[in-house]
């Protein structure tokens, strides 16, 4: 009998993942977001990073094998996988 992995529970799994890992990027940010204000800097960059990180259980959702699911995590702003 051949193993067979549950689609909708994996994102769901990933997701959660995502979350957990972003809420402390996302803390980061946040502090990163008001010095530059302070200092009259550019934020851009920041909102777009925050932006990304609000977008990735969303991309879950479009994945349809397990690969597509891992492949939605953001090396870059959550650090490497768990």
């Amino acid at each position: 009998m051949a193993i067979t992995i549950d689609i909708t529970k994996a994102k769901e799994v990933w997701k959660n993942k995502i979350r957990s890992k972003r809420t402390e990027v996302f803390k980061k940010l946040d502090v990163d977001f008001v010095r530059a204000q302070e200092a009259s800097s550019d934020t851009s960059a920041i909102v777009t990073k925050k932006n990304t990180l609000r977008d990735l259980p969303d991309d879950v959702d479009s994945a349809s094998t397990i690969d597509e699911i891992k492949a939605v995590w953001n090396t870059d702003l959550l650090g490497e996988k768990d």
